[in-house]
């Protein structure tokens, strides 16, 4: 075993193993998508419990074994607690956490990616920002990061709409939520992606389904 690494990242999902572990996937900016071992993280007084919660950001300190890494210690920047206060904020969050699963890739350098999942949690929290816009602007935004370069509107939409399309896809991603709409764009948003998401954001999210049913 290597004497250890230090990633930035995200934890995107987290499920139990035998009695006091977790096994994490980690969106990392250096190395992309990994799984990682947290042992003990199950036991109360954990110094890996809130380190394996999904959506935990910060810096994680990993052994590099032959096939897989573990887990050693973190510093944790963000747990996005505001998020677990209301059931559809969490839904939102669930969502983009699986979609970024959905389309990162283990090995391969995901910095924007993982720079986006940011923001678009950040701007979930903003009371200022409509919810729906942030699912409409990330993913829009993921379906440029996964290579798609000309989301030309697929129906007829005002020029505003056209814009936002246009913004969205090429503009900086710190850029990516100072803006609002209006609710015609809005309107015309979320048409568009009804026919954007089947079309380049391929498979079944099932947290999209339960959060279409709390919108």
């Amino acid at each position: 075993m290597s004497d250890g690494i230090t990633l930035t990242g995200m934890v995107l999902s987290s499920m139990p193993i035998g009695d006091y572990d977790k096994r994490i996937v980690l969106l990392t900016r250096e190395r992309g998508k990994i799984a990682a071992f947290a042992r003990g993280a199950r036991r109360p007084k954990s110094v890996l419990l809130g380190a394996s919660r999904p959506m935990a950001f910060g810096s994680f300190d990993l052994y590099e074994g032959r096939d897989s890494y573990t887990l050693r210690s973190a510093r944790i920047q963000d747990y996005f607690d505001e998020l677990s206060k209301d059931l559809e904020q969490i839904g939102y969050g669930s969502y983009f956490l699986e979609v970024a699963t959905a389309y990162t890739v283990e090995g391969v350098e995901s910095s924007s990616v993982l720079t986006l999942l940011y923001l678009s949690l950040k701007a979930l929290q903003k009371k200022s920002i409509p919810k729906l816009l942030v699912r409409y602007v990330f993913e829009l935004r993921m379906m440029v990061e996964n290579g798609v370069y000309n989301l030309e509107p697929p129906i007829p939409v005002s020029d505003s709409t056209a814009y936002t399309i246009y913004h969205v896809g090429t503009a900086p991603l710190a850029k990516l939520y100072t803006f609002s709409v209006s609710d015609q764009v809005l309107e015309e948003l979320g048409k568009c992606l009804e026919i954007y998401r089947p079309r380049y954001l391929e498979g079944r999210f099932t947290s999209l389904d339960i959060l279409k049913s709390l919108e």
